[in-house]
């Protein structure tokens, strides 16, 4: 009976693999040090080119040998085996080829010379020249050269792929050639139940990624019934028609250059198990079905969307349908203008002929892109639609692939409208009639049947899964909507390879108290007075400080001393407006030099702004320019990243270590905001959100929905339509003709004087309208009408004339509604009272936890309406004392005695210590400083039998010992001074 241990699975492997196409190699034609099995390559050479045997030395022990062999290691050391095995090398005038790359069908010379390639499995590999001892469980050789190592463990004996990594870390040289950087493809730990990979040893800080198929959407591998859980990996992804495309399509070392220090660093790359699945998926289904799908991939932030995107379009540009290329051109859209250049640069660094990409900047850039046969352009969502709309009309008969990261409502209505009609080709005709021009608007809106569209998102909402998801029956006769392919935030955060940002959340509660400042008692709307009152309290500029005293001290002594990533970790503070972010700039810029802290502040938002009388800009701030923001953060002093609406999205930093949050988040931007704290680093272990503006409950419902696949329940009820339109033609605030009669004239082209009086004749019968509650609903009604027909114009199969003349009008009329006058009940509120206390508390530190099943969300809203909301008035003394009541206060046993102490007794009793006299009487208020809070200490240790719950919140309460301790030096050292 074999026994089940790690020598069985290394027998099973290689036996499979012969099975599957292998040859069994020996392990002593292995050379160690110059890394390669001498005997297959020779026998390739020999078999493939053998007039350059003899040439080359390949046939005896001999100088001519040597020096090939030492240059065939200089150019992998140089270049990387991958580079190697694309492009052969040159040797002394001579060209070798070292690989035979994927035939082309109907290429029978091809075929042989790819068939001439020998794929070698190989066991027990002695690879080291110091310690001919040791050997490497198995080594995969192509022609001879070594592209990947494998350290096997079995779990029955107790031992698992993670002791394979700690093999690798511990006992595989780097110097040594075999493990020396780019000289394989990559190296794997591997047992029956798990895979991982590196490519790149580094001793102990090798970092190896998990190469699972995942399981229940989380991380693992799915039972076998056919054999051994890992078996995927050999039989299938390292079968040799298989690893020819990765070595052709997918493994790569790339070039990246610090815009900060100008330096290169060379980045091995190689798929994770996901990303290969994904792209050779869509590539299946391209090659079945051809132009004209619609693909939503839904994989995690952080999983590597952006070499998905590259190794999917690079491939796209070859993909072939029923005999002939698949697509003329493949256009790459981007809503993270900071991955704009990136996705460029990945893209290119895969292809062979880098003069096939194109960046689209401006307006005509892809219609000459297109007429030149470029076979990828980059662009970005904002410049899309312009761009398209001036491509011209004579490419109906080409078809495109449209790949869309971050695919979210952006790419909806007048996007894919403007996408449509310039790759469609849709023009006017002279003699065309109003409802032809109506009927070509309506087909131009809809999605391209020459397109197909490939859309990526770690969040997709209802209207992305509708326009781009997989349609599937829901059990109760209607249509929800799947992802094609998905890699869970589940998944993800189990293989750790990206960090769970909710593991570590820590809400910080406000508490204050404010007082009247009139002697009368007015009214106010209770509602919308707490808003304001919220508002000007957390705006308060002794909140402010209060908040980043918080943050400044947690940055230091929770993230800084204790070395977080290394001693490497970064902050960013999310705040709710730039002017709100540019007073948490300086803040944090005062308390670092207050703290004689080395580190800076940097600041991050769009336009120019005034603050304190100045105009101000973030490179002003800065002192340097925009761009060069990211690269910045990434260096010494630069440790925390303050932002408004910059950095929420996109931002790809490992370094991010904490987030600290004074901004309303919900829904989508929660979590995408947070999410820029999940990317994964050898040396990261963990995350911290501290949450001023939020609670657990909400960021809890935000996250729910993408944990796990995220499935729409049910398609957009079309028929709503209809009752919007009857709803809004009831109102009599237009006639049937008058539409018909501005949607004439509009597509006639007349100028707005002859376009305006007609609008302005329902703008009148608007405001004629009886009750302000009907305003209120017509504006309502019409604006769910355009949100709903916009996007319901792109995905139905059908079109309305009816509808589409409806949008025109309502398009035009909506901005010019006036809103109902609704007077403000709560004007002046801010003028009557005045902060009289502010404190901000840490809560209990959490980890939130999210339901273990796929994400449901509801179709797209197409119901109107809304109403005026009475207001609730209440006396300023009852809004003050219930804001209080609701937002808490230190509640003393004994106010009185405690307020007199802490205003007279205790500044006395500091005053008398003569350490702090002595520091006042040097003018030296640095250290008298130091020395008052020594003072206080010592007087507060006093109180704790007497006083035991002025000391307890003493030492309990940072925020309250902050303020007592700068209230009594302030009281004391002025009054000595």
């Amino acid at each position: 009976m074999q026994r089940l241990n790690e020598e069985s699975l290394e027998t099973l492997i290689v036996t499979q693999m012969s099975e599957g196409g292998w040859a069994t190699g020996a392990p002593g034609n292995y050379v160690a040090s110059y890394a390669i099995d001498l005997e297959h390559f020779a026998e390739f050479i020999e078999s493939t080119q053998p007039d350059l045997l003899y040439s080359l030395g390949l046939v005896s022990e001999t100088p001519t040998r040597h020096k090939f062999l030492a240059r065939l290691q200089g150019e992998i050391t140089r270049r990387g085996v991958v580079h190697v095995l694309r492009n052969g090398i040159d040797h002394l005038g001579l060209h070798v080829d070292l690989y035979y790359p994927t035939p082309a069908a109907g290429n029978p010379k091809a075929a042989e010379y790819f068939a001439a390639n020998r794929f070698v499995i190989t066991r027990q590999v002695h690879h080291s020249v110091s310690n001919p001892g040791d050997a490497v469980d198995l080594v995969a050789f192509v022609n001879g050269l070594p592209i990947f190592t494998f350290e096997l463990k079995n779990n029955i004996t107790n031992q698992t792929a993670e002791d394979a990594v700690q093999q690798y870390q511990r006992d595989r040289d780097p110097r040594e050639p075999l493990f020396a950087f780019g000289r394989t493809i990559a190296h794997f730990a591997l047992d029956d139940q798990r895979a991982r990979f590196c490519t790149e040893l580094k001793g102990a800080s090798s970092w190896f990624l998990p190469f699972d198929q995942g399981f229940n959407d989380g991380a693992g591998n799915p039972p076998n019934p056919d054999g051994v859980m890992t078996d995927y990996l050999w039989r299938r992804v390292l079968a040799p028609q298989s690893l020819a495309g990765i070595i052709e399509n997918y493994a790569q070392i790339v070039v990246e250059k610090s815009q900060k220090t100008g330096k290169k660093v060379s980045k091995a790359i190689f798929p994770r198990y996901h990303q290969l699945d994904v792209v050779r998926q869509l590539l299946s289904d391209v090659e079945a079905n051809g132009a004209g799908r619609r693909y939503l991939i839904q994989h995690s932030a952080g999983s590597g969307k952006s070499n998905s995107i590259a190794w999917l379009t690079h491939q796209l540009t070859e993909a072939t349908h029923a005999g002939r290329i698949a697509f003329d051109s493949i256009i790459v859209v981007t809503d993270r203008i900071i991955l704009d250049s990136q996705l460029t640069q990945t893209i290119k660094s895969f292809l062979q002929v880098g003069s096939t990409v194109v960046h689209a900047d401006r307006s005509g850039d892809l219609r000459r892109a297109i007429t030149a046969g470029k076979k990828i352009i980059v662009t970005t969502v904002q410049k899309f639609p312009y761009i398209l709309d001036d491509i011209g009309a004579d490419h109906r008969d080409r078809t495109f692939a449209i790949v869309i990261d971050e695919a979210h409502s952006s790419q909806g209505s007048k996007t894919s409208a403007a996408v449509s009609r310039a790759l469609a080709g849709v023009e006017a005709d002279e003699e065309d009639t109003v409802e032809d021009r109506i009927n070509r608007i309506i087909e131009g809106k809809k999605l391209l049947t020459n397109a197909s569209y490939f859309a990526f998102t770690a969040t997709p909402k209802n209207k992305t899964l509708e326009m781009f998801g997989e349609p599937v029956p829901n059990g109760e006769g209607g249509t929800s909507f799947r992802p094609f392919h998905s890699y869970t935030m589940k998944q993800a955060i189990q293989e750790g390879f990206i960090i769970d940002v909710l593991s570590n959340y820590t809400p910080v509660g406000s508490y204050y108290k404010l007082m009247k400042t009139v002697e009368d008692d007015p009214e106010f709307d209770a509602k919308r007075a707490s808003k304001k009152l919220r508002a000007y309290v957390e705006g308060n500029e002794h909140a402010i400080a209060q908040k980043t005293d918080i943050m400044v001290e947690h940055f230091l002594a929770q993230v800084v001393a204790k070395r977080k990533i290394g001693g490497q970790a970064r902050a960013m503070v999310v705040t709710s407006s730039i002017a709100r972010c540019i007073e948490y700039f300086h803040a944090i810029r005062d308390a670092l030099a207050a703290r004689k802290s080395p580190y800076k502040a940097v600041v991050a938002f769009s336009g120019e702004h005034e603050y304190k009388g100045l105009k101000v800009t973030e490179a002003s701030l800065n002192g340097f320019p925009s761009n060069a923001i990211a690269e910045q953060v990434k260096t010494d002093p630069s440790r925390i990243l303050v932002v408004a609406n910059k950095f929420q999205t996109g931002y790809d930093e490992p370094l991010l270590h904490t987030m600290y949050v004074d901004k309303a988040l919900s829904g989508v931007l929660a979590v995408q905001t947070l999410s820029r704290l999940n990317r994964a680093h050898p040396a990261k272990r963990d995350t911290f959100v501290l949450d001023f503006a939020n609670d657990a409950e909400e960021i809890q419902r935000a996250f729910e929905p993408y944990y796990r696949t995220t499935v729409l329940a049910e398609e957009t009820d079309a028929n709503k339509l209809h009752d919007l339109v009857n709803d809004l033609d009831a109102f009599g605030i237009y006639t049937p003709e008058q539409v018909e009669e501005f949607v004439s004239r509009y597509l006639a082209g007349e100028r707005r004087d002859q376009l305006d009086p007609l609008l302005d004749t329902s703008v009148a019968e608007y405001i004629e309208l009886p009750e302000e509650d009907d305003q209120v609903k017509f504006k309502g009604d019409a604006k769910a009408f355009l949100r709903t027909y916009n996007f319901l114009s792109t995905v139905l199969p059908y079109g309305s004339t009816e509808w589409e003349k409806r949008s025109i009008f309502l398009d035009h009329l909506v901005p010019k509604l006036p809103a109902p006058k609704e007077e403000d009940l709560a004007a002046g509120i801010l003028e009557n009272i005045d902060l009289e206390s502010y404190r901000a508390e840490k809560l209990k530190a959490m980890k939130i936890v999210l339901d273990d099943e796929d994400g449901t969300l509801a179709p797209i809203p197409a119901a109107g309406g809304g109403h005026l909301s009475d207001p609730e008035l209440e006396r300023l003394s009852a809004i003050v004392r219930s804001f209080n009541d609701h937002f808490g206060n230190i509640e003393w046993n004994d106010a009185d005695r405690v307020q007199r102490f802490i205003t007279e007794e205790i500044p006395r009793l500091v005053s008398e210590d003569e350490a702090y006299k002595n520091a006042q009487a040097n003018d030296d208020p640095v250290n008298a400083r130091v020395e008052s809070d020594r003072a206080l200490s010592q007087v507060m240790l006093r109180l704790i039998s007497d006083d035991t719950q002025l000391f307890k919140e003493f030492q309990d309460n940072s925020s309250f010992k902050q303020w007592l301790a700068s209230a009594v030096f302030n009281a004391t050292y002025r009054k000595s001074a």
